[in-house]
């Protein structure tokens, strides 16, 4: 697939550029995957090009495999350089931390008229780093938030646990509850000790078009479906101008992926490997399965609508 290649220093932004073979006016800005070029992201571009629109790759930066202070100017950038070249409409879709990226980019940029957000959270919380510290996989970054615009961290939660304990209450639900990520007991403990303040949460009455949220109630990596439901009973209460589809699942996990996507990224054994990664797939597989194609209809369906 031919593509357009960016870089924070020449660019001001991190991604690649997609363009559609059948040519489309509609972008999507997707952050799927730890790079922009990586399998993941391809295999996401492959199957929204099928749909017929350009796609926009991003992430955090080369080898930065966290999400802290990422700079939302990056996707603004992006943005405008989406509409310079002769794009009509601009999207955007992520999933599990870049669910919230997309929900927070399209709170401030009223230029994004789609917004898909699978299990994201309706607030943001503190920063993060992977790679291997002192054995751990993951921990949090003091004083930082996921996001920060201008230089300025936006309000977040503060994890209650902080290195090493982070990783090792991770590791230690994970193993408990046989997933490959376990992370409740993280999110439920620093909410309890630090209820989320107004300012923390995601001003989703302020996104424009249309807004997909997508989650399971049985995400093993936090309450998907309840920062879902709270979505929805803050967009009851607030006046707004999207129209919002909010859907939450009794099965699918924390890959609440379109099937066609999980199947461009694995075209052998998608479903075993969720079976291997999470405890409900292998409890419930059928309805994992079903979950995923009922997302397949609802994306194709909004994609379409939105061209």
């Amino acid at each position: 697939m031919k593509h357009a290649h960016f870089d924070i220093e020449t660019d001001g932004f991190y991604g690649a550029s997609w363009t559609c073979p059948n040519g489309s006016d509609c972008t999507m800005i997707t952050m799927l995957g730890d790079d922009p070029e990586d399998y993941m992201a391809r295999s996401a571009v492959k199957w929204l090009l099928r749909l017929g629109v350009n796609v926009m790759t991003m992430s955090p930066g080369k080898k930065d495999y966290g999400h802290h202070n990422y700079p939302l100017e990056r996707i603004e950038t992006a943005i405008g350089w989406i509409k310079a070249h002769g794009n009509r409409k601009v999207g955007i879709a992520g999933a599990s931390t870049t669910g919230t990226l997309a929900l927070t980019a399209a709170s401030m940029f009223p230029d994004l008229t789609l917004t898909i957000a699978m299990t994201p959270s309706d607030f943001i919380w503190q920063g993060f780093m992977q790679g291997n510290r002192d054995g751990c996989k993951e921990w949090p970054i003091e004083g930082e938030s996921l996001f920060s615009y201008h230089g300025k961290p936006l309000p977040y939660m503060p994890f209650c646990y902080q290195h090493p304990q982070y990783w090792q209450t991770i590791a230690a639900e994970g193993k408990q509850t046989g997933n490959m990520l376990a992370s409740c007991k993280l999110f439920n403990d620093s909410e309890k000790a630090h209820p989320i303040t107004e300012e923390e949460f995601i001003k989703v009455e302020n996104i424009h078009g249309k807004l997909l949220c997508i989650g399971a109630e049985d995400d093993s990596l936090w309450d998907t479906a309840k920062y879902l439901r709270r979505i929805e009973k803050r967009l009851a209460e607030k006046p707004h101008g999207c129209n919002a589809e909010i859907a939450v699942y009794p099965h699918g996990t924390h890959f609440v992926f379109p099937e066609g996507m999980l199947k461009t990224m694995l075209p052998i054994g998608s479903g075993l490997f969720v079976k291997l990664a999470f405890q409900a797939a292998r409890q419930a597989p059928q309805e994992c399965r079903r979950t995923r194609e009922d997302i397949e209809r609802r994306m194709r369906s909004v994609i379409a609508e939105w061209k």
